[in-house]
């Protein structure tokens, strides 16, 4: 057996006799498994090695990474694990190989997934190296193509806290929240090219009691954005852009979605973006589902390009199949005290469904002006509409 080897079982040895000891507050740090933190080392094993020393405890466990610049290929912390909960105290910068064979068949970088009790904190970076790839991504015009890898994925986690750390230049979306319960973030700064493809800041999929709260973020497509099958989502305190604004979707491309129900968007502000607030579904969607009881409150608008949308014809190809209409149905959807300027004249534009109309959109004190100098205009189609209190208070035909 190498010496590297043998040092490595006597730390495993001597930690998992410590947690016998006293599983009540133990520490354990990357550079104590062999992390560099150097340009010519490749920190994932000793990564990988501290996770399984710290899985492998019970009570509350912490999980250091102390300040320096550590360089992983695929790094997935996976449960389920001993403890009851654990701290990832991220003090320094993580950067992504630009190496993409390093990410096997996987679609994420790290990942933290199957275990209860996460937070993860402490001012650090990751870094996704993502312009070395950025060419590579044939995503934007190819509907069928195959995905970089996510800087950060939560997937199957119950009680995750996510605070206080940054994400630059993913190869593709920054964070994502897969089949998570009651997670919670805040603090998060968020930073990406303007034109980097298909760099969603944080997207949420399959989730229940989100709260995204008092972030900074600014990247190449949406800052926000719900997918299928999640309800009960807090979205508070967000400045955004530049970026695509915060949306809905896209929805209803893929069999058997779920349904997204009890969405709130409030106290935010988006600056320059391309889209404002937007709710999106595909045409020719393969079986129901439905939108339902979503707030947009007291956001401020700054020069964006089409400040609220839905859009129930999205397709962003060039040979899209619209041989029906989308089969999602949008009900129970308020814009509230939404202000500010746009880049369009369209202020507001509502495309639904032939075969679902959207029910019940209220528009309430919206005073969005448009910087062009003409009235703003409201655009409708299959869709029950309401202004209280709001300009241009009615709908032209889209």
């Amino acid at each position: 057996m190498r010496q590297g080897s043998i040092k490595v079982s006597t730390l495993l040895l001597c930690v998992f006799f410590c947690c016998a000891l006293n599983a009540n507050a133990t520490s354990f740090s990357v550079t104590s498994y062999g992390a560099k933190a150097n340009p010519s080392a490749d920190d994932t094993t000793a990564f990988l090695t501290t996770w399984k020393a710290a899985c492998a405890c019970s009570g509350n466990v912490e999980l250091l990474i102390p300040q320096g610049t550590y360089y992983l290929g695929q790094t997935v912390f996976r449960g389920p694990c001993k403890f009851n909960t654990i701290t990832v105290n991220l003090q320094g910068t993580l950067k992504a190989s630009t190496d993409l064979s390093r990410f096997g068949k996987g679609d994420d970088w790290v990942e933290f997934s199957f275990f209860n009790g996460l937070t993860l904190t402490g001012g650090g970076i990751f870094d996704g190296q993502g312009s070395a790839s950025w060419s590579k991504n044939e995503c934007p015009t190819k509907k069928n193509c195959k995905v970089l890898p996510t800087s950060v994925k939560f997937v199957s986690l119950n009680n995750a806290v996510v605070n206080s750390v940054t994400s630059i230049d993913p190869k593709f979306f920054h964070f994502g929240v897969l089949q998570c319960k009651n997670f919670k973030a805040s603090n998060i700064n968020i930073k990406a090219p303007e034109d980097s493809p298909n760099t969603d800041g944080i997207h949420i999929e399959r989730s229940t009691t989100v709260s995204i709260t008092d972030s900074i973020i600014g990247t190449g497509d949406d800052c926000i954005s719900i997918g299928q099958g999640n309800a009960d989502v807090l979205i508070s305190g967000i400045k955004c852009g530049p970026g695509h604004g915060i949306s809905v979707g896209s929805l209803g491309r893929y069999p058997n979605e779920g349904n997204v129900k009890g969405l709130i968007v409030k106290d935010s502000s988006l600056t320059g973006t391309t889209n404002g607030v937007r709710i999106k579904t595909w045409e020719n969607s393969p079986s129901y589902s439905y939108v339902d009881n979503m707030t947009f409150q007291n956001i401020k608008m700054t020069n964006v390009f089409n400040p609220i949308i839905i859009d129930q014809n999205y397709c962003p190809y060039y040979n899209c199949d619209r041989s029906a209409p989308s089969k999602v149905k949008i009900s129970n959807i308020f814009f509230q005290g939404i202000t500010g300027s746009s880049k369009s004249q369209a202020v507001m534009t509502v495309k639904c469904s032939k075969s679902a109309p959207c029910q019940n959109v209220i528009v309430e004190n919206v005073n969005l002006q448009y910087t062009g100098g003409s009235n703003p205009i409201a655009l409708c189609s299959s869709a029950d509409v309401k202004f209280p209190g709001t300009k241009p208070g009615e709908c032209t035909s889209a």
